[in-house]
């Protein structure tokens, strides 16, 4: 029997919503607010921290939750976050890396491979990120932006997830969600959610969420994928330019519905 990815997507938007999910989200300065309203749009709670005192507090006392997203990464960012990702393990938090431009600058490639010692539940990254992560060959970033489509990272997905045990999700025109053996795909989203600062990175905190809930870290990918994209399809149908759909994608995550996801949500096994 093939499993219907649609109504996983819709279940686990369902139960993020009732449960409320506490996510501590370790982000670049750029992208917080969108992060947080994101997250409080889509049903969860959405906590923002620096002190490494109160970061192990909050992963022991309350979160459900933690993405690490290495957008403006210092020095003593990364000491924090390595700091965070053990305290994470210990309290039994599930985390999500973003390695945001990994493969382009040598600090927060070897930072990265740092924290991959202690995997992450999910990675979520552009395609030449995650091409670079696995340790393959590939176009570099455009900055932060992906020089390769998303296809062309499937294999290298595949690889990293079996190296680390984490639910991989790539983006681009087409997500690949994946745990090493089961790929899925999606092609909900829109050319716009690229006009925006801060949605993928905010993407990523949202996996956290779903990660908090869903089954499996690869049905939280899968779920994640669909619930955004097929937000960014709806505010976009309504928003021919960047601003307006800015504004329009935090509404159309509010309204989004578990029929919506179940009727229009394009996920299929690859």
């Amino acid at each position: 029997m093939s499993t219907n990815y649609a109504e996983i997507a819709a279940n686990t938007l369902r139960t993020l919503r009732a449960h409320k999910p506490l996510i501590l989200s370790l982000t670049n300065n750029v992208v917080q607010n969108i992060t947080a309203n994101m997250l409080l749009a889509t049903g969860a709670v959405p906590v923002m921290l620096t002190h490494p005192e109160e970061i192990r507090d909050l992963l022991y006392s309350c979160a459900n939750g933690m993405l690490v997203n290495l957008g403006t990464l210092s020095e003593a960012q990364a000491a924090t976050m390595r700091q965070a990702v053990t305290d994470a393990t210990g309290a039994g938090v599930p985390w999500v890396l973003d390695p945001v431009a990994v493969g382009l600058l040598k600090f927060r490639t070897q930072f990265c491979e740092q924290l991959l010692a202690t995997p992450p539940a999910m990675i979520r990254g552009n395609a030449s990120e995650i091409i670079a992560l696995a340790g393959e060959q590939g176009a570099l970033c455009r900055g932060v932006e992906s020089a390769a489509e998303s296809e062309a990272a499937i294999a290298a997905a595949q690889a990293l997830a079996h190296r680390t045990g984490a639910a991989v999700l790539v983006t681009g025109e087409t997500d690949y969600a994946t745990d090493g053996t089961t790929t899925v795909a999606c092609g909900n989203g829109h050319p716009l959610m690229t006009r925006v600062t801060g949605v993928g990175c905010a993407m990523g905190a949202l996996c956290a969420a779903c990660l908090a809930v869903a089954d499996t870290p690869l049905h939280a990918a899968v779920a994640c994928a669909a619930i955004l994209g097929l937000a960014g399809e709806k505010a976009a149908a309504n928003a021919p330019h960047p601003g307006t759909f800015a504004a329009l994608l935090l509404d159309e995550l509010h309204a989004l519905t578990e029929e919506d996801l179940i009727k229009h949500a394009k996920l299929s096994a690859v």
